[in-house]
């Protein structure tokens, strides 16, 4: 199943990095670093946890040959691999994305907590112990 305005179910083929039966690749149309990338699944499902398990087998999978070409074509030092799933989360776009962020020594001051940033005040758990 399709909608008709999810620019996830009408990606232009000049965006596709790669697909299969079950996914899209491609890169982030706002990108946060150099090669962030999407796997977005075909069905039109709005969360991760609406999908079969063969989907997020197939999601899991597309998501490893994402980072084996991103490791050849960038070189990058760490991944972050984010899902924001459902509107309180951030997610602005109601089709499920995958985002497989690279990430590179020095492109922040301290990397250390990773995506607890989303809650800033909260990031440093290491200072509390």
């Amino acid at each position: 199943m399709t909608s008709l305005h999810c620019p996830f179910c009408n990606i232009p083929a000049e965006r596709k990095i790669s697909e299969t039966e079950y996914s899209v690749t491609l890169r982030d149309g706002h990108p946060v670093s150099r090669g962030h990338t999407l796997v977005v699944p075909r069905r039109h499902v709005e969360s991760i946890f609406e999908c079969t398990v063969h989907e997020k087998a197939h999601i899991l999978q597309a998501l490893e040959d994402a980072r084996q070409a991103l490791d050849r074509e960038f070189s990058p030092d760490g991944y972050n691999i984010g899902i924001n799933d459902g509107e309180a989360a951030g997610q602005t776009v109601p089709h499920l994305h995958v985002h497989l962020i690279p990430r590179y020594k020095g492109d922040a001051s301290d990397p250390r907590g990773g995506v607890r940033w989303i809650f800033p005040e909260r990031a440093k758990y290491w200072e509390r112990e």
